[in-house]
């Protein structure tokens, strides 16, 4: 299995995010506990730019990264305006071992 980091760009509406998350939560939870989803959380808000998240997902490719976060409910409500999917290669730093 491969690594891959994922952003998710959100739609201008924290309402509809906020409604959603608790089943996005769990959704990627389960993804966690099935050993896909290594680290998930929002970034940093930048000024003048959409509210995004990283997801680092292990898989076999592109396509099954994306296949396995196509039922997250952030994206079937409709919260996430783009998901950009980056194979990731990392080579060191206090994680690496944990990611081997």
């Amino acid at each position: 299995m491969s690594l891959f980091a994922v952003q998710y760009t959100y739609i201008d509406d924290a309402a509809a995010r906020d409604a959603s998350r608790p089943a996005h939560r769990a959704y990627l939870g389960e993804l966690a506990d099935a050993g896909t989803v290594v680290l998930s959380g929002p970034l940093a808000a930048v000024e003048g730019a959409p509210d995004a998240a990283l997801i680092v997902v292990r898989a076999a490719s592109e396509a099954d990264a994306r296949a396995r976060l196509a039922e997250d409910p952030f994206q079937v409500d409709g919260v996430v305006a783009q998901v950009d999917v980056r194979g990731w290669n990392p080579v060191l730093g206090e994680l690496f071992a944990a990611l081997a």
